[in-house]
């Protein structure tokens, strides 16, 4: 054992007595630190963006209209064929607003809602809005949203985070994307989306309780068939539920985020050894430098005298 030793330190030495072996072995360490921090530098975009990996096109994902729209978000909407029974996203006349006559007759001919019911970004009662009501503009004259929660297609796509946009799986064609701009128009601003609150006042005490879910409110099945038409060939996310794509997007994000601080502590293990490997490689360079009576650092003095 001890000629063995003997023998690896005689190699190392070898290597060390020449300056360039040294500098080829910072080098080798060098690259080694590089690729660490490459292999972080290219699985970063991949791990953030690995939630996309669920996306496929909607004609795989919903059988039709009817499926779309009761599935996209839980069931926050029911496709009804009779049109005098069922809701539209979206109208032109800000005039008259068509909602209102569903209600009637739903509800009965005196019912006007006066409260908004539904509390997020909404008003407590509906009233009208000033000309910057661009985008929701059919609901300018009565709105339960406030012109400056929609002001544009980016405010409203970004709205409630991340996860819940509507392109993330990529671009959307304008045909497509219009009509998840209704859909959030009708949610935001309809005052008669608010009749269909999941949960009201008196419940509470129940675990999920909340006042912005919305339970089965009757939606044309024209609407959504329509819906279905200009989005077939658009990507979206994983079973083509909203708030199941929005969990995975915050998991894979809690991943990605962990994966990210793992990779931090490899690279910063990795500095550390190298740092410690490079000062022992100077040092047993000095140290065999010292041997062969030609030191590094050697008394000006004395290099004088000789």
């Amino acid at each position: 054992k001890s000629t063995d030793l003997i023998s690896h330190q005689s190699v190392v030495g070898s290597l060390l007595k020449s300056p360039r072996s040294v500098v080829y072995i910072i080098a080798i360490i060098t690259m080694i630190l590089s690729a660490n921090k490459l292999a972080l530098f290219i699985a970063l975009p991949a791990m953030s963006g690995a939630w996309e990996a669920t996306c496929t096109q909607f004609k795989n994902i919903y059988a039709d209209g009817t499926e779309l729209c009761e599935k996209m978000w839980a069931d926050s909407f029911e496709v009804v064929d009779d049109e005098t029974q069922a809701y539209t996203m979206w109208f032109f006349n800000q005039e008259t607003n068509p909602n209102d006559a569903i209600t009637h007759a739903l509800f009965g001919e005196g019912t006007v809602p006066d409260q908004c019911h539904l509390q997020y970004f909404h008003k407590d009662a509906p009233g009208p809005e000033d000309d910057s009501m661009a985008e929701c503009h059919p609901w300018k004259n009565n709105a339960c949203c406030d012109s400056t929660t929609v002001q544009s297609v980016d405010q409203i796509n970004n709205a409630y985070g991340e996860g819940y946009r509507w392109d993330r799986c990529g671009p959307m064609s304008q045909a497509c994307e219009r009509f998840f701009v209704m859909e959030a128009c009708l949610y935001e601003c309809e005052p008669s989306a608010g009749l269909f609150r999941k949960f009201n006042d008196s419940q509470t005490e129940h675990p999920d309780f909340n006042e912005w879910q919305l339970y089965k409110m009757p939606i044309k099945k024209s609407f959504c068939d329509a819906w279905y038409t200009a989005c077939a060939n658009d990507y979206f996310c994983g079973s083509g539920d909203y708030f199941e794509c929005a969990a995975y997007y915050d998991e894979s994000k809690a991943n990605a985020a962990t994966t990210e601080q793992n990779q931090g502590l490899v690279i910063g293990l990795s500095v550390v050894g190298a740092v410690a490997a490079l000062g022992l490689i100077f040092s047993f360079y000095l140290v065999c430098r010292e041997k062969q009576g030609k030191p590094v650092f050697a008394n000006p003095e004395a290099a004088v005298s000789s």
